[in-house]
């Protein structure tokens, strides 16, 4: 199956879409207003400091500093 996006006048959108149905087409809802809701979430994703990111680039290089105990 194969996805097509197509811009209808308003006026021709209730025909077209019959049309289409009686082809066999299937006509998913506009996106729109999934992609604003996406927006609203990305809003609320929490950022890190810039101390709170020195803490665990100070936790690495303590890690790599880090020699096997020898026998």
């Amino acid at each position: 199956m194969e996805t097509l996006i197509i811009n209808i006048p308003d006026k021709k959108s209730t025909l077209v879409k019959q049309i289409l149905k009686g082809l066999g087409v299937t006509i998913q809802d506009n996106n729109q207003t999934k992609e604003s809701a996406y927006r609203k979430k990305l809003l609320k994703v929490s950022t890190w400091e810039d101390e709170n990111l020195k803490n665990f680039e100070d936790s690495r290089k303590s890690f790599e500093n880090l020699s096997p105990q020898q026998w």
